[in-house]
């Protein structure tokens, strides 16, 4: 799971997973980071704020956003799913030097 935001926060992890998890640097190319407001009270109690980043697609290939790989099981993936709020939806995107990640960007409207 390529993360970008509040998922990258040791007090998040332990909300959401009960423990820190194993993280890797990582980067995405061709998105920027846009912002959403949540009002999930969990969420935000976790998190500590209602404004969380969210992943867009630019046009621009050389756009670069920076963020972690966390090295999640499918317990902790399906925790990390029940996490996000409805503004945000799982998909797989290409990591900067190969492979792939799921991500939350942007829920279809």
């Amino acid at each position: 799971m390529f993360s970008y935001g509040t998922l990258q926060l040791d007090s998040v992890q332990r909300e959401v997973f009960g423990r820190p998890v194993p993280v890797e640097p990582a980067a995405v190319l061709g998105h920027v980071l846009g912002e959403v407001v949540v009002d999930d009270p969990a969420v935000i109690a976790a998190s500590g704020t209602e404004i969380h980043p969210l992943l867009l697609p630019s046009d621009d290939p050389s756009a670069r956003v920076e963020g972690v790989v966390l090295r999640l099981d499918d317990a902790q993936l399906a925790a990390a799913d029940a996490y996000e709020v409805d503004a945000y939806a799982r998909v797989r995107v290409p990591l900067e030097g190969g492979g792939e990640a799921w991500v939350y960007g942007p829920a279809a409207p």
